[in-house]
């Protein structure tokens, strides 16, 4: 609490600051980001949109880098009804818990230019016929392996199931350890952190395995059941065997500079991690596959719907400015810059297939057809519940992964009682 407290004076601070500081140059439009792509990308979106609009004044800031972190940042600015932050970025999972603060984009123009992004995303950020927030980017998750290692220890394709990975990362992991020297090499790391990205990861496991969407879309909870269980053992049984107990503790990124630093043989992320991980001298240059998730025995793979839109909040004292940056930003030029310089996957279904887009992002291949499959957070069924639903979700998961002696149905069973609680309360 204290860091968020401390964050939220810092940016009031750094807001009106910048607001006097630019009081002559016109309307002043603020912009506060979190860990979504280089700040240079950002600076340089924003010198197009000044160059193009002289009368506007984007300014951008840095926020908490966790999805949860900035939800709070976000709540903050909201609960205090303050105008100091114009256009945020939006969660795919967040209409339904702040659309009370975000403005209506199709009265802004937005209608006119939806119907070129992809049709769920767009359905995602409506709620009551309001628009509340524009497709920026999308995502999925989606499975990274060493073509290198894949190809010295026998493989012809990647994993089509865990248990396939499992046995994958055990051999090359005891190869690489045995004969390079490597002790530092794990064969799979994710996102086990207690936080958004474990309930993504989790959902994952548990859908793959056949075992539902926590709620179904009645908001009816399903997690409690045989296939749940048999999907959380088994990621539990990767724990100090083919993933490093600091897996618990993993976001993105580190999970990421553990990949990239070559010290991994699989990996679930975002498509963003692409790009990063075959920079000029990293230890994973030419050396990254891309596969749809593993799949349950009996299941089918299930990679998590995820991605960002820019929203303007209703406290703004610029809405018809601030509406006008986020649709810039959002829009097919901006998209494409961002997704050759930076892989952020578009929302705009004509770039798919763009040739230097897909030049820069081979993966899209399988990328475009596990968006059309991918699991939905069951953001709409829980409604305002869904971070309470969603925090009671990844800390049982945490706790089962930290604690080899807990009973996974049991955890289960008082998963249920706890989420219909949490339902109840928010009716």
């Amino acid at each position: 609490m204290v860091y968020r407290i401390g964050l939220f004076l810092w940016l009031a601070v750094t807001c009106l600051g910048a607001a006097q500081a630019n009081a002559e140059t016109g309307t002043v439009v603020r912009v506060l980001f979190g860990g979504t792509g280089s700040p240079d990308i950002h600076q340089q979106v924003a010198d197009m949109f000044m160059e193009e609009n002289p009368d506007i004044t984007v300014e951008l800031l840095d926020g908490p880098q966790t999805t949860d972190e900035l939800l709070a940042t976000y709540l903050q600015f909201f609960n205090s009804e303050s105008p100091e932050v114009d256009v945020i970025q939006t969660d795919v999972t967040w209409p339904g818990l702040i659309g009370d603060f975000l403005l209506d984009l199709n009265e802004y123009g937005a209608q006119e230019i939806t119907g070129s992004h992809l049709t769920k995303l767009v359905e995602n950020n409506t709620v009551d016929d309001k628009l509340l927030a524009v497709p920026w980017f999308t995502d999925v998750g989606i499975l990274y392996y060493r073509t290198d290692l894949l190809e010295d220890y026998g493989y012809e394709a990647p994993p089509a199931t865990w248990a396939e990975l499992e046995e994958m990362a055990v051999a090359i992991q005891e190869g690489e350890r045995g004969d390079e020297g490597n002790e530092d090499f794990w064969g799979f790391v994710f996102q086990g952190r207690p936080y958004e990205g474990l309930t993504v990861d989790a959902l994952e496991w548990v859908a793959s395995h056949g075992g539902g969407t926590i709620l179904d879309e009645d908001g009816n909870v399903t997690v409690n059941n045989e296939q749940s269980v048999e999907a959380l053992e088994r990621a539990r049984g990767w724990i100090d065997t083919i993933s490093p107990l600091g897996v618990n503790d993993y976001a993105e990124e580190e999970a990421r500079n553990t990949w990239q630093a070559g010290r991994a043989a699989f990996m679930r992320n975002w498509p963003y991690a692409y790009t990063l991980s075959n920079a000029e001298g990293s230890p994973t240059e030419g050396l990254v596959g891309i596969a749809p998730l593993p799949a349950g025995e009996g299941g089918e793979s299930a990679g998590v719907l995820g991605g960002w839109g820019l929203a303007v909040s209703k406290f703004s004292e610029n809405p018809e400015a601030a509406a006008k940056v986020a649709l810039y930003f959002a829009s097919p030029e901006v998209q494409k810059l961002r997704a050759v310089e930076e892989s952020f996957t578009p929302t705009i279904a004509s770039l798919f297939e763009d040739a230097e887009i897909t030049e820069a992002n081979p993966f899209y291949d399988v990328v475009r057809p596990a968006l059309d499959l991918a699991v939905s957070r069951p953001g709409a069924a829980a409604g305002a519940a869904y971070l309470e639903v969603s925090r009671a979700f990844y800390g049982a998961v945490s706790e089962l992964l930290q604690d080899p002696e807990a009973d996974t149905a049991e955890s289960l069973a008082a998963l249920e009682i706890t989420l219909n609680e949490l339902l109840e309360e928010s009716e």
